[in-house]
């Protein structure tokens, strides 16, 4: 995994185990979003994208701090930036 649930803690300075799983399951999604914008299927792609770690925290970051009001048009917007020299010209 890119990113795992105490470094995505870390990084959102969350300091209780209420929200694991649902953190979890987060970094999760936030990678499947990152891969599916890099077009591709392996997460070694992910994995040795320049800015594929950060592209999973911001992503998980911002589903996680704006759960009932995400922009998520901004968010693939953003992540298509960060990830643009690693993407694969089409599946």
């Amino acid at each position: 995994m890119v990113v795992t649930v105490e470094e995505m803690k870390s990084y959102l300075r969350v300091d209780h185990d209420e929200d694991d799983a649902l953190i979890g399951e987060i970094v999760s999604a936030a990678k499947k979003l990152c891969m599916d914008i890099l077009r591709t299927d392996d997460e070694a792609d992910l994995d040795a994208a320049v800015n594929g770690k950060i592209a999973v925290l911001f992503a998980a970051a911002y589903m996680y701090e704006h759960r009932e009001e995400a922009d998520h048009h901004a968010l693939d917007l953003t992540l298509r930036a960060l990830l643009f020299g690693s993407r694969k010209p089409g599946f």
